[in-house]
């Protein structure tokens, strides 16, 4: 069955002066980045302001990414309208966010990636300075299907702290809507900060994206 996408609308870093400054609760979008936080938000009401979860951002079109959820950010979920979560960890889900989803309506994937240093063996191709945790490509793909099924949107992707297992899927998503390197770099980078892989950045770096262009048919 042939997935409907919402166009991808990706920028060239020479496209920056067209960026606005743009904004919901002191959350800002980074100069290359597409993300537009939803609008209109609800008011908030006298019991205290919309919290965003941790590194939260939009990814795209019904597609949003962020850190865990904690129980502040759930008003805000609620915002968004969301159908469904894609997990990136192995642990079970957090009992409380479960039950929010459950109380919601809103449907919960897991693809299940380890976040921390291990000694798993990477493919030579993958190996640098740093022993990292195996990225593993099928579970990307697979996690990218849930992800662009346009019946699952608006989506959120997380992972624990929203910067390498899902900087990974999202800039594998990048890939996938033709952005240059450069700028698949720059989006991760921004959220990663000081933190960093450069095996994930190999890692998206050497992603085959071919296989799953057939996604993106409809752009």
């Amino acid at each position: 069955m042939k997935l409907e996408v919402p166009a991808a609308r990706q920028r060239s870093q020479d496209a920056e002066h067209k960026d606005k400054a743009a904004g919901v609760l002191g959350i800002e979008p980074w100069k290359n980045h597409p993300t537009r936080l939803p609008s209109p938000l609800p008011e908030a009401d006298a019991g205290g302001a919309l919290v965003p979860p941790l590194n939260f951002a939009m990814v795209d079109d019904g597609i949003f990414r962020s850190g865990l959820p904690d129980a502040a950010s759930f008003r805000f979920l609620l915002s968004l309208n969301l159908r469904s979560i894609v997990y990136l960890c192995p642990e079970p889900y957090p009992e409380e966010n479960a039950r929010f989803l459950r109380q919601n309506g809103i449907e919960l994937h897991q693809f299940g990636i380890e976040g921390s240093k291990s000694g798993l063996t990477m493919p030579e191709t993958m190996l640098l300075q740093e022993p990292l945790v195996y990225i593993p490509e099928e579970t990307i793909r697979e996690a990218l299907k849930v992800i662009l099924d346009v019946r699952n949107q608006p989506v959120l992707i997380h992972c624990k702290r929203g910067k390498h297992r899902t900087g990974c899927v999202v800039g594998c998503l990048r890939k996938l809507q033709k952005w240059c390197l450069s700028s698949v770099f720059d989006e991760y980078l921004h959220f990663a900060a000081a933190k960093a892989r450069s095996t994930d950045q190999r890692f998206m770096e050497l992603f085959d994206a071919s296989s799953l262009m057939h996604l993106t048919a409809s752009q």
